[in-house]
């Protein structure tokens, strides 16, 4: 979603550029003092609207001649992605209902299966793992009978390895429905694009940003969404399994009009 922030000496001046940048019906979100002067942030009602109708698509269609819905969760080191797989196993309003097996990928990182193994064991849910495609292709297999098939990989900074392209296979032998690119809401625009540009490869389909608790305004996490133009189901705010897992489209609707406040109009103001 395009917010614009307009800095100026005065609100006057602040105000008239808003409307040369974004017109008459801009909506403005926040208004601050700022060293200098003022800052505004703007953005329009069709910007909202394309917003919510982006994060809202629907997700593709399950493959062909396949009963099981299979989601794979990607992203950089310390994105939450094994946390985040947990909630969504054990969430009711994720998948309640429905009988969830586990395949993880990550068989590099130290203590990483032992954490997933005990949400596992806890949850009593099947768990699989997979160094390499043709035991990943053998896992799903195993987990025919279940209605979904959460799959957690690897983190990786954004650079290649060997290690990196080989859990990469085992992902396309599993042939994925839905590839969710797990990014914390906190960082920079430039490392959202950079991370971006390194899944690219394994095609995400949604995004699904964690951490929104460490930016209590949640000023942040709208622009980021807006940057990666993915669709959204789902948010996190908190280490809580499996109540830390929200409706993302709502959520970041509201954040980017500062957390559901009614965003003021220029013609409100003229």
């Amino acid at each position: 979603m395009r917010i614009e922030r307009i800095h100026a000496p005065n609100v006057s001046k602040a105000l008239d550029r808003v409307r040369a940048i974004l017109g008459d019906d801009a909506l403005l979100l926040e208004t601050r003092t700022v060293p200098g002067g003022f800052e505004v942030t703007a953005t329009t009602p069709d910007e909202v609207r394309r917003f919510d109708w982006t994060l809202r698509q629907p997700g593709p269609p399950r493959r062909v001649g396949r009963r099981t819905r299979v989601l794979a969760l990607v992203g950089p080191t310390g994105s939450g992605k094994t946390t985040t797989l947990a909630k969504l196993a054990l969430n009711v309003s994720a998948f309640g209902g429905f009988r969830v097996g586990i395949i993880t990928l990550d068989s590099y990182k130290i203590g990483a299966f032992d954490q997933i193994q005990t949400y596992a064991d806890l949850a009593r849910l099947p768990l699989e793992v997979a160094s390499e495609p043709r035991e990943a292709q053998g896992a799903l297999h195993r987990l025919s009978g279940c209605d979904v098939v959460l799959v957690d990989t690897p983190g990786r900074a954004p650079a290649s390895s060997a290690v990196d392209r080989r859990w990469r296979d085992s992902l396309v032998a599993l042939r994925p429905d839905e590839v969710h690119l797990v990014m914390s809401a906190c960082v920079r625009l430039e490392v959202a694009d950079a991370v971006m540009a390194h899944f690219a490869d394994v095609g995400p389909t949604h995004s699904l940003l964690t951490k929104l608790d460490e930016d209590p305004s949640e000023s942040g996490a709208a622009p980021i969404a807006g940057r990666l133009n993915l669709p959204a189901r789902w948010v996190t705010d908190g280490q809580g399994v499996p109540e830390d897992l929200h409706g993302a489209p709502d959520r970041l609707v509201s954040g980017a009009l500062r957390r559901g406040r009614e965003p003021s109009t220029l013609q409100a103001i003229a």
